[in-house]
């Protein structure tokens, strides 16, 4: 359980930058802060999958809720206006707690109004519930008067998108006893409100003028208008219950749906067999991201905004699945990506508006072999490698011999991409033509992958027993490595270059190299690949991450911040990783495995990003960041920040950006947490 206590949720700085999310498994989420008030254009009640797991719609934002106690009026919302916040009801807030759900509490008149908030698994659902408590957290049905007020909040918009008042939106709205069904405009999905109100009112006016501060900062259009179509009132004598859905349901089915959700989530706990509080959590945050495509699976890459990434997918599954003792899953993902395959190449991603999926990545198809690898080694699944077999080799056939965008083996055994214009590897940003980080040519890391995929090949034909295609694969792995070896060492700096193409190779310190090290087939001998790490370890590590580029070089950038140009400039260059944890423990864990001392120097190494699941004492400076999760990016450049209970006064803080919630972020920490 992750707990804020009343001087946390009454400092708006901390309760407003504090957020929560629920996934309901096929793209849906809800989400938005402790303090009650959205800084996000993402955040919302119910954000509906309309095509799963994508087609994302904020149609429920809100409620505006008051509570009447004997005729006084306490206003329990929070909205952020021009020059005001409107109302303050966070300062009755005395606690807010992830049980597994999001739980808020608050004090009034000597009472506690408890409210909770959860997404059932498998339907575009999101059930709420207020329980009234005197000071002693017992149920009671106090003889005063006390009604609970709800406004609903209608957006009803693309969630990348913002409202702004219309007059199309609908003034009326059906009732089906007790069931309300809203449409605002006539090409709007219907909106379900099952409830045991005692009072129904029409309303039907605008809420103008809410500013969102994380689109503000972001340099995004940050105001919005939200249509209020009725008002429900509560008598608390017992509980209120509200559950907003793309589908009808009656009010009464709210407990049994909470208890079938909450048996799930102690199930997947339970499966994997996590015992400590830390792994409990990140179990819990794992299962937020895999959704399903289709009769498959996959997995969102992050949220708010990040739809399914074949790059991400892959380098996710291990942890997601595998670490937490869901292998089935790992076959479904597999299975799916592999309908998808196209001239050799797994998609990059599937877009949200659109079925048509891209496939400018170099690196998601390699990713591929590894997951493939990983998933056999945890199951022996030999029936599942039949299935993907000539598949595999199709791809390796198509890489020899070319694919899109210049992917292609060159003659010394090594893979060349890249064309103009393009962005195939992790290191992606790109706005309009321009791309920040092309890396045309052969980078360091997808030449770690191709020789991890040779090598994976060269197993996979021996269980198939194809002595033939076992020959030719180790030969094509041979000649990589030798090449390898002969063209990337950098002498001067005592390790790799980042890009080989032409005459001149990227010296540039990147953590790219550090997969030639972490990958389970590695073309460095022992002596190499202990001088990668260490200059990786000096130049690039810190509390939360690896900085995608040394803050020696002159084009380093510490701060992500400013508008979405400003942002992607700086988004390889020298912001911190998170998801690259992982692979750096795997090759500090190689290159000091005779070192008795290691294993503390892990613990240290892990225990700052551990601890910013709760983001209450972790290394973390101002920003906004999911409780429960791990987010997507960090500033480069550390700061003191006010998160430094654990680490002492002096520790270096890195604020959290990008994404609040990342899939291989969470993943890694899994994967190399529980191996």
């Amino acid at each position: 359980m992750i707990r804020l206590g009343p001087d946390e949720c009454r400092d708006l700085g901390i309760s407003s930058t504090r957020e929560w999310l629920e996934t309901n498994g096929i793209g849906g989420y809800a989400s938005g802060t402790v303090a009650g008030l959205h800084t996000r254009r993402y955040h919302g009640l119910l954000v509906a999958a309309t095509r799963p797991p994508l087609g994302r719609m904020v149609l429920l934002s809100k409620f505006e809720e008051k509570l009447v106690i004997d005729g006084n009026e306490y206003d329990l919302s929070a909205s952020r206006y021009p020059g005001t916040i409107d109302p303050t009801g966070y300062k009755y807030l005395v606690e807010f707690r992830l049980d597994p759900f999001p739980i808020w509490t608050y004090e009034v008149a000597g009472l506690r109004l408890e409210k909770t908030v959860f997404m059932p698994h498998g339907e575009n659902t999101t059930v709420a519930r207020w329980k009234l408590f005197d000071r002693n957290e017992s149920a009671i049905r106090d003889p005063r008067s006390a009604i609970l007020e709800l406004r609903p909040l209608i957006a009803s918009r693309d969630h990348h998108h913002l409202l702004h008042e219309t007059a199309d939106a609908h003034t009326t709205f059906d009732i089906d006893d007790p069931t309300i069904c809203y449409k605002l405009l006539d090409e709007s999905p219907a909106i379900y409100f099952g409830h045991n109100a005692q009072g129904i009112e029409a309303t039907c006016h605008w809420y103008r003028n809410f500013e969102y501060t994380i689109e503000q900062e972001r340099g995004f259009d940050f105001h919005e208008d939200l249509f209020q179509p009725f008002a429900l009132t509560f008598d608390l004598a017992k509980d209120a219950v509200v559950i907003a859905s793309t589908s009808p349901h009656s009010a009464d089915a709210a407990s049994t749906l909470e208890q079938v959700e909450r048996e799930r989530r102690q199930q997947l706990i339970v499966t994997a067999n996590a015992t400590d509080d830390t792994t409990k959590q990140l179990v819990l945050a794992a299962d937020q991201f895999i959704v399903k495509r289709g009769s498959g699976k996959t997995v969102i890459a992050g949220y708010h905004w990040f739809s399914d990434w074949g790059r991400d997918t892959m380098i996710s599954l291990p942890g997601l699945t595998l670490a937490t003792g869901r292998p089935e899953i790992a076959r479904d993902i597999l299975l799916e990506y592999s309908k998808h395959i196209s001239d050799g190449m797994l998609p990059n991603r599937f877009p949200d508006e659109g079925e048509v999926p891209e496939y400018n990545t170099v690196d998601a198809t390699l990713w591929y072999f590894e997951a493939i690898r990983a998933y056999l080694a945890a199951t022996g699944d030999q029936d599942l490698i039949s299935e993907l077999y000539p598949k595999l080799v199709d791809i390796i056939v198509w890489h020899v011999r070319g694919t899109r965008y210049g992917i292609k083996m060159d003659a010394d055994g090594l893979l060349h991409a890249g064309e103009a214009g393009t962005q195939l590897t992790w290191m992606d940003a790109k706005v309009g033509d321009e791309v920040f980080t092309p890396r045309a040519g052969k980078p360091v890391e997808v030449q770690a992958l191709w020789y991890n995929a040779m090598s994976v090949m060269v197993e996979l034909a021996r269980g198939m027993r194809d002595t033939k295609d076992v020959a030719r694969y180790a030969r094509m792995a041979a000649r990589a490595k030798r090449n390898f070896n002969s063209r990337f060492w950098n002498n001067d700096l005592g390790c790799l270059y980042d890009v080989v193409d032409g005459e001149t190779p990227d010296a540039s310190i990147r953590p790219n190299q550090i997969f030639a090290v972490s990958l389970t087939h590695s073309m460095l001998p022992r002596s190499r690949a202990r001088k990668v790490v260490d200059i990786v370890e000096a130049q690039l590590l810190t509390p939360v991450g690896l900085r995608s580029l040394a803050p020696t070089d002159p084009r380093y950038r510490g701060r992500y911040e400013g508008s979405s140009y400003e942002r992607d400039s700086a988004y390889h260059q020298g912001t911190v990783w998170a998801w690259l944890i992982g692979h750096f423990v795997d090759a500090y864990r190689k290159v000091h495995s005779r070192d008795p001392r290691s294993d503390k120097r892990i613990a240290e190494i892990l225990a700052p990003l551990i601890s910013s699941l709760s983001t209450l004492h972790s290394p973390l400076s101002t920003g906004s960041a999911m409780l429960g999760q791990v987010g997507e990016i960090f500033d480069g450049d550390a700061s003191l920040g006010l998160w430094t209970l654990d680490f002492g006064p002096e520790t270096p803080t890195h604020t959290p950006r990008g994404a609040a919630a990342q899939a291989w972020s969470v993943a890694e920490l899994l994967r190399i947490k529980i191996p």
